[in-house]
């Protein structure tokens, strides 16, 4: 009972870090359109042997840098080509950065402190569905958060170990997605040195060469090598189209008002977004040197990507890591049950009568894929389902009945991260990208030679169907993946295999 209760949080952190970063991660199909995509594009490296340039169905991708496909590579190769291969180093990557964020803020303050920073990490909507994701987000938020951290040291014991390290985990962060991995710290480290006065010690902490040079040694070999691989194709591809072009153009659709973000935010951060508004509020009781940094790492992250004409909800994942740990801070001064137990169970009321309330809108749907999907919700989103939302209802209104605190925040973190990760996603997942992996196994299994993909874009297929499936217009005698909508098309087809709207067929004439 002495070594529970001595190690009670410890506990607590790694069972809630298995079940948010790890649980389901080989069960669950992958996810359209970024994990298929980052997955097909390590499939064709493990296929065509080049460790230097990704390929999408047998086309140049330039969308991120070469690390993530490297660790999913060596994954791939212990594990074979599956779910858990293509999500592991990204629970890796999360559980780690989850860990450098305990550590980081029990050196910094205490270890209470830590236990609630972590705990509210894990327990977050985003932080869960980001950390498992087969794409470089989690890798690069590890890199992003080291790279924060030992800069904050290095300002506060001038050990210049720590600047080294800090320009190691840089470069990592732009071998993952590129130049926002220095963007960021760049201009954090800079307001922040601005408003202490302390601009000289920038300049020479910026533009120190031994820094500088480790930052190369570690970053600019692959770039060099593909830009001499690939020419003017890469500089168009990658710092043109997928960088710059992000910021002053809505890219692939992806916009949104300047607002855009709040709500973003007050979902992602679910079940604890009460603390961390509360935190912000009292952020005035709590700032000193370390608290101002933080802040200005999560403005700056804000302000950003809200003038960015690309929006995507997990840009603004970049500036959580402050957050956590301001809201740490001011934990002991929160006490609304409300708070922390109400929103959690409106979303929860929200996920049990899911399928109901689509139901009202298939008529006003126009496409009939999207009918196809509500008409069989049902049959996922089943009794099982709906019990285990139930049985956290349950378990969440009895916690809130409760006067320890502490008691009623983990029961609130382990119940949404339960209905997440064992209800939400995995049916979702059956009725939406189940069909994708059962089609592309089913080609795989008749082994076409004129597989096509038409009206519809899922890379998934391709990882399934072990081959790479050409986005096009179906040719006659073509197999043909595609929806339901998109039969009207063709005057004359046999349906070779049909599920949830989704349809292989071959195309006659």
């Amino acid at each position: 009972m002495t070594f529970l209760k001595r190690y009670q949080d410890y506990i607590i952190l790694f069972s809630l870090f298995l079940l948010s970063f790890f649980y389901a991660t080989a069960s669950v199909p992958l996810f359209n359109l970024d994990e298929g995509a980052f997955s097909e594009a390590t499939r064709e490296m493990l296929r065509n042997g080049d460790l230097v340039t990704t390929y999408l169905g047998g086309e140049l991708r330039f969308d991120k840098p070469i690390l993530i496909y490297w660790l999913q590579l060596l994954s791939v190769k212990i594990f074979g080509i599956n779910e858990f291969s293509f999500r592991l180093p990204s629970a890796l990557s999360a559980f780690f950065w989850g860990v450098c964020l305990y550590l980081f803020t029990k050196r910094n303050f205490d270890r209470k402190k830590a236990f609630w920073s972590a705990f509210l990490f894990a327990s977050s909507l985003q932080i869960t569905v980001i950390g498992k994701a087969a794409v470089a987000d989690a890798l690069l938020n590890l890199f992003i958060a080291s790279t924060m951290f030992c800069m904050w040291e290095y300002f506060k014991t001038r050990k210049r170990k720590y600047l080294y390290l800090l320009f190691s985990f840089m470069a990592l962060g732009t071998l993952t997605k590129g130049p926002i991995a220095v963007f960021i710290p760049f201009f954090v480290s800079f307001f922040y040195l601005l408003a202490k006065g302390r601009l000289d010690f920038w300049l020479r902490s910026v533009f120190d060469p031994k820094g500088l040079l480790l930052f190369f040694l570690i970053a600019l070999p692959w770039y060099a090598i593909e830009y001499l691989k690939e020419g003017e194709a890469f500089i168009e591809g990658f710092i043109i189209k997928h960088n710059i072009q992000r910021f002053n153009s809505a890219f692939e659709n992806h916009k949104g008002g300047f607002f855009y973000y709040v709500p973003v935010l007050l979902a992602g951060l679910l079940p604890f977004t009460g603390v961390i508004l509360h935190s912000l509020l009292k952020i005035r009781k709590n700032l000193n040197d370390l608290t101002l940094f933080l802040l200005i790492w999560f403005s700056f992250v804000f302000i950003f990507f809200s003038f960015s004409q690309t929006k995507l909800p997990h840009y603004i994942i970049y500036g959580y890591t402050p957050l956590f740990i301001i809201a740490s801070l001011a934990i002991d001064d929160f006490r609304s049950k409300k708070a922390i137990v109400f929103p959690v169970l409106s979303l929860f009321l929200l996920f049990l009568f899911l399928p109901e309330a689509a139901s009202f809108f298939k008529d006003s749907l126009k496409g009939e894929y999207l009918k196809e999907i509500i008409e069989n919700a049902p049959v996922y989103f089943n009794f099982f389902y709906k019990a285990k939302i139930a049985a956290a209802i349950l378990i969440l209104t009895l916690a809130y009945f409760l006067e320890d605190f502490k008691k009623i925040a983990v029961i609130t973190g382990f119940a949404t991260l339960f209905v997440i990760n064992s209800a939400v996603i995995p049916a979702y997942a059956s009725l939406v990208e189940a069909p994708v992996k059962e089609a592309g196994i089913f080609i795989k299994k008749l082994a076409p030679k004129n597989a096509v993909m038409y009206g519809i874009n899922t890379p998934s297929l391709m990882v399934y169907a072990d081959r790479i499936v050409k986005r096009k217009y179906p040719e006659n005698g073509d197999v043909v993946f595609t929806k339901i909508d998109k039969l009207k098309e063709f005057k004359k087809y046999e349906i070779l295999w049909e599920k949830n709207g989704i349809v292989v067929i071959k195309k006659i004439f």
